[in-house]
């Protein structure tokens, strides 16, 4: 497939990403403190679908196994914040299924080979070791977002979030420079400086 067909799909992506933090930030700045919108959560999901077909087209393992754990973290989020039942059925069962719906496909034409996604030839296995760890720290940080907001019974980016956001970013940020992404690179490195931000204000708000 044409690379620069797979590159505008995963730029389209992390531009939503970035979109999603720059919103957020911004009523954060407003209310003086850290606040989490419903349209953090909307798109989030809608950049995850995307990302999660860039990961597969770029036969990138870790990029999927980090979108996968949390595009259902999101769909989450939105039901806490009692927005996910407004939605129509049908757009509901469709992002519930996707990904689901994606391996089964690929599964059924024999199209799917788990030695593609860890070919040593395509990417070295150390490096594949990093971005998998990177994502595992960067998707971490869902999971204990969704563990804290199903114990207060309501969606919030709390200080462990940000944190592990930062150390997340900086090591996907070094494995995309490894792997020569520019995606990766250009979400991440304005990531950062939000992250960081939302720390700041919560520290202050504290």
């Amino acid at each position: 497939m044409n690379d620069y067909f797979i590159y505008t799909i995963g730029l389209i992506a992390q531009l939503l990403f970035s979109l999603r933090l720059l919103v957020q930030w911004i009523f954060s700045e407003k209310e003086n403190e850290v606040v989490t919108p419903t349209f953090f959560w909307i798109v989030s999901l809608i950049a995850s679908f995307l990302f999660f077909i860039y990961g597969y087209l770029r036969n990138d393992f870790a990029i999927m196994l980090g979108q996968f754990i949390t595009y259902y973290i999101y769909i989450r989020n939105l039901q806490l914040q009692n927005k996910w039942n407004r939605l129509q059925k049908g757009i509901k069962i469709g992002f519930i299924n996707f990904p689901l719906i994606v391996l089964l496909i690929t599964f059924l034409k024999g199209e799917f080979n788990f030695s593609q996604l860890f070919n040593q030839d395509f990417i070295p296995i150390w490096l594949l070791a990093l971005g998998i760890v990177s994502q595992l720290i960067f998707t971490l940080r869902f999971i204990i977002q969704w563990i804290i907001s199903e114990k207060n019974k309501f969606s919030q980016l709390p200080n462990t979030f940000w944190v592990l956001s930062i150390a997340g970013s900086v090591l996907i940020l070094i494995y995309s420079i490894l792997r020569k992404d520019p995606i990766l690179f250009i979400g991440h490195a304005f990531g950062i400086i939000i992250y960081s931000r939302n720390l700041m204000i919560l520290k202050k708000r504290n």
